[in-house]
């Protein structure tokens, strides 16, 4: 929470000294891959492979060709499998756990220069809103792992994706004349993701936070 607070508060006071220039806003698209993972939640865990696409706008501040204000709106693949490397044959190894978000990140973003191709740095809040949760092979020793199985006696324990979750994230590209870009970025979750596996025997009380790392291609329209 400390992080998301500092960030936040970075970015707002970064925008206060800006001038928006609205009026020179520039729309694109971008597609991409996700490799995610939750900290702390099932046994066993192992990254999840899933997809991401979206809307952009870019948004100048100040006069220069340099710094922008770029919110996006995205379909975010997120959670995690149970493929864990040195867990091949446990129960549960097969198991997905899918969590797909309608994802609004809001970046700060920063050109090296005023060049027309040139490297940048993004960083700034994501919030993800939960559209759906799909869980497979859920192992046979911990069923509650599936979010549609009920504990009996213990209704509290699931496993549950939060409907609402955030995050911070930071990461670099390179723009091929202000309008195809790459962008390697890592979101760092700040919330817990599955709240009702704090309940599990013998389980960790630390937040269940996802983790992100992705790959994007975006085209800028002039």
């Amino acid at each position: 929470m400390k992080k998301f607070l500092l960030a936040s508060a970075l970015a707002f006071s970064t925008l206060s000294f800006a001038q928006i220039d609205l009026k020179s806003t520039r729309f694109g698209v971008s597609v991409g891959g996700n490799y995610s993972g939750v900290k702390n939640a099932h046994n066993p865990s192992g990254k999840r492979f899933a997809v991401q696409a979206g809307v952009l706008a870019l948004i100048p501040l100040g006069k220069s060709n340099q710094f922008f204000l770029q919110p996006e709106v995205q379909y975010f693949g997120a959670g995690e499998t149970g493929k864990n490397k040195d867990a091949k044959g446990v129960d549960g190894y097969d198991a997905v756990y899918a969590n797909n978000y309608l994802s609004v990140p809001i970046n700060f973003k920063a050109y090296f220069s005023e060049a027309e191709s040139e490297f940048f740095g993004v960083i700034g809040p994501r919030f993800n809103f939960l559209l759906n949760q799909k869980v497979k092979n859920a192992p046979i020793s911990r069923p509650y792992y599936d979010p549609d199985y009920e504990v009996p006696g213990n209704p509290q324990l699931n496993g549950k994706a939060s409907s609402f979750n955030f995050g911070v994230g930071l990461g670099v590209g390179y723009s091929y004349k202000r309008q195809l870009e790459l962008t390697a970025r890592y979101d760092f979750g700040l919330s817990d993701t599955y709240p009702g596996l704090k309940h599990e025997p013998k389980g960790s009380d630390k937040s269940k936070s996802e983790q992100v790392l992705s790959l994007s291609l975006s085209y800028i329209f002039k």
